[in-house]
């Protein structure tokens, strides 16, 4: 079992910026790939992007250029710099992670955070 808390979400100005994070426990972390997905009220969870075990990305178009994921696993965390914010991307943000999905597909990932609502305002 993978246990993943999320972190950092909050108000901002549209062009602004946040950093989330997902803090993991119970498990290996460095053996997991780990994503971010969120979700807006009335439509279905987006998939962000995902960083593998061993530090590859991978972002949706919609993000590429704005978002950044990383991951410290000496922290057992993984992070989301958000850049130039939209009021598009109000949302709630879930981390999720898997030891073998790499994927855009939110079925895929075994485990998953209870989300930390990000509002951008206008």
């Amino acid at each position: 079992q993978v246990q993943l808390v999320e972190s950092g979400g909050g108000l901002v100005q549209a062009g602004g910026s946040l950093r989330l994070s997902c803090a993991a426990s119970g498990r290996t972390f460095s053996d997991y790939n780990m994503c971010w997905f969120r979700q807006a009220p009335g439509k279905e969870r987006e998939f962000l992007g995902a960083i593998s075990w061993n530090a590859i990305t991978y972002y949706a178009d919609s993000v590429k250029g704005r978002f950044t994921i990383s991951r410290d696993n000496a922290k057992n965390t993984v992070y989301l710099q958000m850049n130039s914010l939209k009021p598009d991307d109000t949302a709630v943000y879930y981390c999720a992670a898997d030891g073998s999905a790499f994927s855009t597909k939110a079925n895929q990932y075994a485990y998953w955070g209870q989300g930390t609502q990000v509002t951008v305002s206008s």
